[in-house]
């Protein structure tokens, strides 16, 4: 175990910088924080690069951190990398992720267009990890993967379900060639979800928080798809509505 005291020490300035997406594009690591993405991180140790703890922090018996470069640091330099109001006491240099095309079952897709607030996305993964959903592919314009709250939404997804980045209208050809049936979602020309008879494989796609799906790419689709609302709410968050249409769908 090797030990920091100072706020100034190289190595501390280092993991700041990987709170910027430069720096994580750079260096192909991003950081974590908190005791649950640690405990997921480290089921996949070799993802992980450094473990930092907090000298208030006790590292549970079940944590198995052999091989693992560790450092103790003061609460204070631990507040100093964190991003949290409140850090937990137990934060991460991890790899990031990189998954191929052979990674994903093809089962059962989700597309991403332009999603950019990073609550929604980490929920829309964590969710469709919970679904059973093969993969998630996240279309231009959609917030970085590794952005703090994206993996803080995501409690650990990343780490297992396969994530590509790629073109959505190159996707949704490629994926109707593999037998995919393909659902947009859009009021226009749209049919409520609950009327349509699903298939599979299937590939369900969502888009942006204000202007919805690609037109161009909803051209594209076998069927698009809408959640009446009964009450007097405008619109649904993006990712309840994900949430809703992938059960639907994979039922």
């Amino acid at each position: 175990m090797k030990q920091i005291e100072s706020k100034k020490n190289p190595r501390v300035k280092q993991w700041k910088k990987l709170h910027t997406k430069k720096e994580r594009d750079k260096t192909g690591l991003f950081f974590i924080e908190g005791e649950h993405l640690v405990e997921e991180a480290l089921k996949y140790k070799d993802f992980i690069k450094e473990l930092i703890v907090s000298e208030s922090f006790t590292l549970p018996l079940n944590w198995n951190v052999d091989d693992v470069e560790l450092y103790l640091v003061p609460d204070e330099v631990m507040k100093e990398i964190s991003e949290t109001e409140t850090p937990q006491g137990v934060s991460a240099v991890c790899v990031q992720p990189t998954f191929k095309e052979s990674d994903m079952e093809m089962e059962s897709i989700l597309l991403v267009d332009a999603v950019q607030d990073p609550g929604n996305l980490g929920t829309m993964i964590r969710t469709a990890d919970a679904a059973g959903i093969s993969g998630v592919i996240l279309g231009e314009g959609s917030v970085d993967l590794f952005n703090s709250k994206v993996l803080r939404s995501s409690q650990g997804s990343i780490f297992h379900l396969p994530i590509l980045k790629g073109n959505i209208g190159d996707w949704i050809h490629k994926l109707r060639g593999y037998g995919h049936t393909i659902y947009g979602t859009s009021l226009e020309n749209g049919s409520p979800y609950q009327t349509v008879t699903t298939s599979r494989p299937f590939t369900l796609l969502v888009g942006n928080e204000g202007r919805g799906v690609n037109k161009e790419w909803l051209s594209f689709t076998n069927h698009n798809l809408y959640i009446p609302i009964h009450g007097k709410a405008e619109s649904l968050n993006v990712a309840v509505a994900t949430g809703i249409l992938l059960y639907y769908l994979r039922t």
